[in-house]
């Protein structure tokens, strides 16, 4: 089970097929969302949060692998950092790139038959 902080709130994302949830970490405004057991399609939800943040917010994806597939499609205004658990899950977070004009297409949200689900 994936520890969310005690002020953690469950938030509607548009196009969202898991939960998400909205906290405070380090004093970044942040969301957060789990597709560890291999539920609710990771890219769809990756892009979902990404086009609901902010320059000053963060996102936290927890997911059974790293998702190789999605990285070149947002590297140009994201960033992201990998991080193994101990599960075997990853967690990965991701930053608005500041200074960059958004070009991310949020609707290419598939990962052209290389992930598993």
């Amino acid at each position: 089970m994936t520890f969310l902080p005690t002020d953690a709130k469950k938030v509607s994302i548009e196009d969202a097929t898991v939960d998400f949830f909205n906290y405070t970490l380090n004093g970044v405004d942040t969301l957060h969302f789990d597709t560890s057991k291999k539920q609710g399609h990771p890219m769809v939800n990756a892009m979902a949060g990404l086009k609901a943040m902010n320059e000053n917010s963060q996102l936290v994806m927890i997911n059974h692998h790293s998702p190789e597939g999605l990285f070149p499609k947002i590297e140009a205004n994201y960033d992201y950092s990998v991080e193994d658990l101990d599960s075997g899950d990853v967690k990965v977070v991701f930053t608005y790139k500041k200074g960059t004009q958004q070009s991310t297409d949020f609707d290419d949200n598939q990962c052209g038959g290389g992930c598993s689900h």
